[in-house]
């Protein structure tokens, strides 16, 4: 509904490229932090969670109509979510240039760190939209968390197949569905939930029923990795896409006390 009115209607000021954020940045944020776990040599999964990051910011810069006031985002830590994703960036690009040069443990360590946090400082922007039911609900903020982790661990699998990836892929699938599962019960009769539906399917079916076959195929052939991370990361974006461009009805207005002026004035005649 693009009408205004009490009824809800889906909110026009964030579309593709704001979903984008959450989708490049999310996987990109997860790839460091699953790197920093369980990739042997790193350095190509630093730099393409670094590439997928920047890549994420730079299609939220496009949806700005002045782009030299970008920077204004950096000056309101105390309250704005977006001002600490960009802090939580800076980090993330400042450790992430030094682990490429030398992916020391301790360096890896603060990169999967700033990489968390720039992951929960995008869960809880949408957290703090207080207008959008099905954003504001606080089970988006381990769906986010467990989604990003998850597609980032799945694009591991695509630099090196060891054990320890494939462990952190099982473990961070099963928490992602679970994630997803108590945030489409929080969400049940709320306006929006039937957008979610059929992403939210794909997610559990070809998100993670289907590579938790192909992980435990690995045993046979170890290219079964190689088809499980498109389907893991695939499935993560679509549910993204849906929930900030399809899901995100606000909460509309209510008028409890509605002027009659046509009684008043027949009282007064």
């Amino acid at each position: 509904m693009s009408h205004y009115g009490p009824q809800p209607w889906v909110q026009r000021h964030w579309d593709l490229r704001a979903a984008a954020n959450f989708m490049l940045g999310g996987t990109g944020a997860g790839l460091l932090i699953a790197g920093a776990i369980a990739a042997p040599a790193p350095r190509f999964a630093i730099a393409a969670g670094l590439l997928l990051v920047a890549a994420g910011l730079g299609a939220v810069w496009l949806e700005i109509g002045r782009k030299l006031r970008a920077l204004h985002v950096f000056f309101n830590p105390r309250t704005s979510w977006m001002t600490r994703e960009s802090f939580a960036a800076l980090g993330v690009f400042v450790f992430g240039a030094a682990a490429l040069t030398r992916p020391l443990p301790w360096l890896m360590a603060a990169l999967a760190l700033a990489a968390a946090g720039f992951v929960y400082c995008q869960a809880r922007i949408l957290r703090a939209s207080k207008g959008i039911p099905a954003w504001r609900a606080p089970e988006v903020v381990p769906l986010v968390l467990t989604s990003a982790l998850a597609e980032g661990a799945g694009a591991v699998l695509l630099f090196d197949v060891v054990p320890p990836a494939l462990l952190l892929v099982g473990l961070a699938l099963i928490a992602r569905a679970v994630a997803w599962s108590r945030f489409r019960k929080a969400l049940k009769q709320q306006r929006g939930a039937d957008a979610l539906e059929r992403p939210g399917k794909m997610l559990v079916l070809l998100g993670t029923m289907v590579p938790l076959g192909l992980l435990a195929a690995t045993q046979l052939d170890a290219r079964a990795a190689l088809l499980a991370a498109p389907l893991i990361v695939a499935s993560g974006w679509w549910l993204k896409l849906a929930l900030v461009t399809r899901a995100a009805f606000n909460q509309g207005f209510a008028l409890p006390h509605l002027p009659v002026r046509g009684a008043r004035q027949e009282k007064s005649t």
